[in-house]
């Protein structure tokens, strides 16, 4: 290696460690931001060092720098308009593009490592097996990130969708995984082992997603993110290259930390989701409040202004409703003015709230919601007999009694104990099923008043109620 080579090698070298400690900012959201800075200036000094690195080398025609440049034009164009322009409401779909981005970028960079090769039926096993991995898992990752994401924008339904021998088919498609790779470890140069694991590969992306119902999308989009840094790592040793190696792993390894959180958090294995999950999507018919059960306790803007504004301590449990409705600064601006009359006032979050693994945090944190009112479930649990008030704002199943029930299909799973509060009201547009369609117990909860109107709609109109009150 020449003076160049060798700096360039230091310089990623020293990216991979600003990648650590950037994940390790990330782990409060005090540092959040200034963790994902300090990951994302590492990206962009890898990036330039390798572009000086081509330079240097002069390996790259004029037709490869117009397709370099404009690559990078396009590709830094999309990010930046996603950016700025996605929803927040969208993002687990933006996250799943990006998995979908990385795990198929990798996938190519291992196809277009073997083709490339001088001698390709020479190449031992420490670089044939390793792009053999690369292919499978970056292409699963490429199809099953599409069709998560078709799933939570709803183009693919957000339901299970199984077909007559779906999972057969889901058998025998890893069996063919490792006689794929066995082909093209034995025989690197055979086009035939090469595009045949890639597409039986891309086929098990699609049938593995589909059948798993929208209750599970955050265990997905996590299990996802865990395969687009194994496809990452698998990049790493094909190119000989350690700084994807570190990159890959850390995005695997606190991916798949992540996926058995989120499982935990649903009382169920990877293994029964990816076999096969539950969810209707949202779809299941819903009653308006007029049409609801006599045990059903609608409450006015009024009503429920009266318990908030001569509360101690308020419970806000936000869920998906919330962030459909981009109720968050609503919200916000609530509590604030909750807390600035002496109110206690805490946000209990379900690891599991939103449609991907942290949403809610994010949603709450562009609202400038503090980050101190914000509390995990098992350390807010605790608090709700205490609580005056706990106002639940489009959140379903993670609040669902019924969990503490065996035989229905949330038994065991680690719930908001918003029941056990003094009073609960529940801002929800009609009695609608969740994703895992059955009935909410909490609904007919003789202490639930049923405040049925729009997130947005209903915070603004509290707030106004509330000032009245304490003003």
């Amino acid at each position: 290696m020449d003076t160049v080579s060798n700096a360039v090698h230091y310089v990623f070298l020293a990216t991979a460690a600003c990648f650590v400690l950037g994940l390790h900012l990330m782990n409060h959201p005090r540092t959040a931001r200034r963790g994902n800075a300090i990951s994302a200036g590492a990206m962009a000094v890898a990036i330039a060092a390798t572009v000086w690195l081509v330079i240097h080398e002069g390996t790259i025609t004029t037709t490869g720098w117009l397709v370099l440049v404009s690559g990078g034009l396009i590709g830094a164009a999309l990010g930046l308009y996603a950016a700025r322009e996605v929803k927040m409401t969208a993002m687990p779909q933006l996250v799943s593009l990006f998995n979908a981005v990385g795990g198929g970028a990798a996938a190519l960079i291992a196809v277009n490592d073997l083709l490339q090769a001088d001698h390709p039926a020479a190449l031992g096993a420490r670089v044939s097996l390793p792009g053999a991995l690369d292919i499978v898992i970056g292409a699963v990752t490429f199809s099953g990130s599409l069709i998560a994401a078709g799933k939570l924008q709803g183009v693919v339904s957000g339901a299970p969708v199984v077909f007559p021998g779906a999972r057969l088919l889901n058998l025998l498609l890893p069996a063919s995984f490792v006689a794929g790779t066995v082909w093209l470890v034995l025989s690197p140069d055979s086009l035939g082992a090469l595009y045949g694991l890639a597409a039986v590969a891309l086929l098990f992306g699609v049938t593995m997603v589909l059948p798993i119902g929208g209750a599970d999308m955050p265990v997905v989009i996590a299990l996802l993110n865990a395969f687009t840094g194994s496809a990452v790592a698998m990049a790493g040793f094909v190119l000989n290259e350690t700084a994807l190696i570190i990159a890959g792993m850390l995005v695997s390894s606190s991916g798949g930390i992540l996926t058995k959180l989120m499982a935990d958090a649903m009382n169920r294995s990877i293994a029964n989701i990816v076999v096969g999950g539950f969810g209707t999507g949202d779809s299941a018919p819903a009653a308006v409040a007029g049409g609801a059960a006599a045990q059903v306790r609608p409450v006015s803007a009024d009503d429920v202004a009266i318990q908030l504004a001569y509360a101690s301590k308020v419970i806000f449990v936000p869920g998906y409703g919330l962030a459909a409705a981009q109720a968050q600064h609503e919200l916000g601006d609530l509590a604030k003015l909750l807390t600035d009359n002496g109110v206690d006032v805490s946000y209990a979050v379900h690891p599991v709230a939103g449609r991907m693994p942290g949403h809610m945090n994010v949603l709450l944190a562009e609202a400038n919601v503090p980050y101190t009112q914000l509390k995990e479930m098992d350390d807010v649990n605790p608090e709700f007999p205490q609580a005056d008030v706990a106002l639940v704002i489009g959140a379903n199943d993670v609040t669902n009694p019924i969990a503490r029930k065996p035989g229905n299909a949330i038994s065991g799973m680690p719930i908001l104990d918003v029941d056990k509060a003094k009073s609960i009201v529940v801002i929800k547009r009609s009695m609608g099923h969740g994703y895992a369609g059955i009935d909410n117990e909490l609904y007919t909860d003789p202490k639930t008043g049923m405040f049925f109107t729009d997130a947005k709609k209903g915070l603004s109109e509290l707030k106004s109620a509330v000032g009245e009150f304490v003003g």
